[in-house]
């Protein structure tokens, strides 16, 4: 079950993945869309004992990974994956997949293709 500071991080993560039409939304954009946002995320997942791993792949994309914090990292023991064109989308992507799963208490995929996430 999530905390109050983790249900507002996944609130917070769900509002920054949609389109930035509304004036609201684009103040959130301006704040998560950025390395600081980044920061805020990973702090605020870092609260909930989550470690990230994020790529880069030669201006093909971004990809984010989270994991429970002490155990060993592989993609086969990932719990929140993340893959976009920008460090900060595939970030909030993997956070929001990380915190829906810890919410449901939905086992890890063990593998990329049982994810809506494409691939490196």
């Amino acid at each position: 079950m999530l905390d109050s500071r983790a249900r507002l991080l996944r609130t917070a993560v769900g509002f920054a993945l949609v389109p930035a039409k509304a004036p609201d939304l684009r103040l959130l954009h301006c704040w998560l869309d950025t390395w600081t946002g980044i920061g805020d995320v990973v702090a605020g997942m870092a609260r909930q004992e989550y470690d990230l791993e994020l790529r880069r792949y030669n201006g093909r994309g971004w990809r984010a990974v989270f994991f429970q914090s002490g155990f060993e990292h592989s993609l086969t023991s990932h719990v929140g994956a993340g893959w976009a064109p920008s460090p900060w989308r595939a970030v909030q992507q993997a956070a929001r997949d990380a915190l829906a799963k810890s919410e449901t208490g939905e086992a890890a995929p063990r593998d990329w293709t049982q994810t809506n996430e494409s691939p490196p």
